[in-house]
């Protein structure tokens, strides 16, 4: 018996248990089912052996069924809990799961999925039939997201060494030296950004916090050694003052942005203190104040002739340069 029938299996025989029994009408909205269901449901209740009564008192309009008194008194408790989801909620599970494609392809993904599948169970029977169309409207881009399959020996550790607050000994790969490292690291979060998935870790040997790439890291030995959450630490407000992956002193930027560019650079938020002054000409100005000095670079460089830096001069400078080479190669190529 498939989970979701032997739920309405229960959730009937509890209701036939109570002295007055239920009618079909008090079974199909109790369980949230058709009427169809409810016959379903009796059917099987007689196939299984249970002793359903079914009778008819004076002066009421509905026949109503019963379990033998007898018999119920045999019966354990067998009330269940009234978890149905509503489709609000299940909505905010299908979004929730689409946030996770970081995970596509992994162990995590198949449990995500089975986890679904059981909560389904509890979603009432007139809305099943909307669910194929709640499937189609949440979609997640994989394009860019990093793969994590075969990730799991790694990923696992990781999350009991947070849940536990113990240390591991990882052997990373450093991106911008190209070497593998070995690191003593107390594990504290793990984050999603741009579909790569990181962790926030105290570096034992000097207690700074840092961020670790999960796909950099080769091996992990766990240890025994306790970890203390640090007190001044605030992985949200850290996330939200890095521009994007760099976590480091502020830099704080004044950018010029085209007419072209003007609407897209205001409909969203780039820094917790942003502010955005408009022109005449449709153009835009924004100022703010981050952490990622390299991140905030690239981004402006992306903008091409549509972004304009106007401060800090020393990444103005640094940005001008960069242009010059970037252009003495293409006439090279030539």
């Amino acid at each position: 018996m498939r989970g979701k029938k032997l739920i309405q299996l229960i959730k009937a025989l509890d209701l036939l248990s109570r002295p007055q029994g239920a009618t079909r009408l008090d079974l199909a909205e109790k369980l949230n089912v058709t009427d169809r269901t409810v016959s379903r449901i009796l059917n099987m209740m007689q196939a299984l052996n249970f002793p359903v009564v079914d009778d008819k008192e004076p002066l009421e309009k509905q026949k109503s069924w019963h379990l033998e008194p007898s018999y119920v008194m045999k019966l354990p408790n067998i009330t269940l809990p009234d978890i149905s989801l509503n489709l609000p909620e299940i909505i905010s599970l299908y979004m929730l799961k689409g946030e996770a494609t970081v995970f596509n392809g992994t162990e995590i993904d198949r449990q995500i999925t089975s986890a679904m599948s059981k909560l389904m169970y509890f979603v009432p029977e007139k809305t099943r039939s909307e669910l194929s169309n709640l499937k189609r409207i949440f979609i997640s881009k994989s394009i860019s997201a990093k793969n994590y399959q075969g990730k799991e020996a790694i990923i696992t550790p990781l999350t009991e060494s947070i849940i536990n607050r113990t240390s591991l000994m990882i052997s990373y790969h450093s991106f911008y030296d190209d070497e593998i490292k070995e690191y003593e690291i107390g594990p504290l979060h793990f984050y999603e950004n741009n579909g790569g998935l990181y962790i926030f870790a105290i570096k034992m040997k000097d207690r700074a916090i840092r961020s670790y790439a999960v796909e950099r890291i080769r091996r992990i030995l766990a240890l025994d050694q306790d970890v203390d959450y640090p007190d001044d630490f605030d992985p949200v407000e850290t996330l939200d003052s890095a521009f994007d992956m760099t976590h480091g002193q502020p830099v704080t930027v004044k950018i010029w942005f085209s007419k072209n560019e003007a609407r897209y650079i205001k409909e969203r938020k780039w820094a917790k203190n942003q502010q955005i002054e408009d022109h005449a000409d449709g153009s835009v100005t924004l100022s703010m104040t981050t952490s990622g000095y390299r991140d905030v670079k690239r981004w402006i460089m992306s903008f091409g002739k549509e972004a304009r830096l106007l401060e800090p001069k020393d990444m103005k400078q640094e940005i001008e340069d960069e242009l010059k080479i970037i252009l003495k190669g293409m006439k090279k190529s030539e």
